[in-house]
């Protein structure tokens, strides 16, 4: 009877989790289908640090016959996917709440809206700020006689990863959070381990940026003050062995 309980019981989360991804993939199809029409203007848009900082008179180029068309389509459909996020994390937070206890609901909510927001707050980051001083960059240092062309799917693919990069760099509070309230790491040791944080955001920043002191610099910044602003958050926020014992001990 337990068997028979307990499969009855995987099967109806099986069920749940294909109506909920289900209803992920739709969400993104209908943001899509509302974007579609304007996807050549959403690449214009992303394609504007670039085209501001391109000599006079020179133009991106499509080397690929079907490029011009599948290009836009292929950054709607990621645009879709990011405007469609709050759905997603809500579905996904629907579907783990029920398994969680109290002070873990406490903790998981504000870190799936946190890590959308930090994730949202490095993309526009790249865009606004590294974008410009990037191209800027690569501009300015072609050989003489070179004429610039940037092929549309290459720059595609160049800023979607470095949206990702500076998207996922910016998590480092969240990454935090959690290597504290594991217990796979505190505050305390965190802290004591500043001096090589700060070398080693240099070190990303130098990897993810064009080499130049000024990009370096704004990108290695923020990633310090996001870790300072992590242990800030993690020290509010007790290790998960501490609050089962408390748990326990409530009981």
């Amino acid at each position: 009877m337990t068997n028979a309980s307990s499969g009855s019981s995987l099967f109806e989360h099986l069920l749940e989790l294909r109506t909920r991804l289900l209803a992920m993939v739709v969400s993104v199809l209908l943001v899509f289908l509302c974007l579609a029409y304007f996807a050549q203007d959403i690449y214009q848009y992303l394609a504007e640090p670039l085209l501001a900082v391109m000599p006079e008179g020179s133009n991106m180029i499509a080397t690929d016959v079907a490029s011009p068309f599948f290009a836009p389509f292929k950054l709607t459909m990621v645009v879709s996917v990011f405007v469609a996020m709050p759905y997603i994390l809500y579905q996904i937070w629907s579907f783990i709440a029920p398994g969680l206890y109290a002070n873990e609901k406490r903790l998981v909510a504000p870190l799936l809206l946190g890590s959308s927001l930090l994730f949202y707050g490095g993309v526009s980051f790249a865009y606004f700020v590294v974008f410009p001083l990037a191209f800027s960059f690569f501009s300015s240092v072609a050989p003489e006689g070179v004429i610039i062309a940037t092929d549309i799917s290459s720059y595609l693919d160049f800023v979607l990863k470095l949206f990702f990069a500076f998207g996922a760099a910016f998590e480092i509070p969240i990454a935090i959070i959690l290597m504290c309230w594991t217990g796979f790491s505190s505050v305390a040791s965190l802290r004591a381990k500043r001096p090589y944080v700060i070398v080693g955001v240099f070190v990303v920043g130098m990897l993810l940026t064009p080499p130049d002191i000024i990009s370096q610099t704004l990108l290695a910044l923020p990633m310090w003050l996001l870790f300072e602003l992590g242990l800030v958050f993690a020290s509010f926020y007790r290790p998960r062995d501490e609050q089962d014992d408390t748990a326990q001990i409530g009981e």
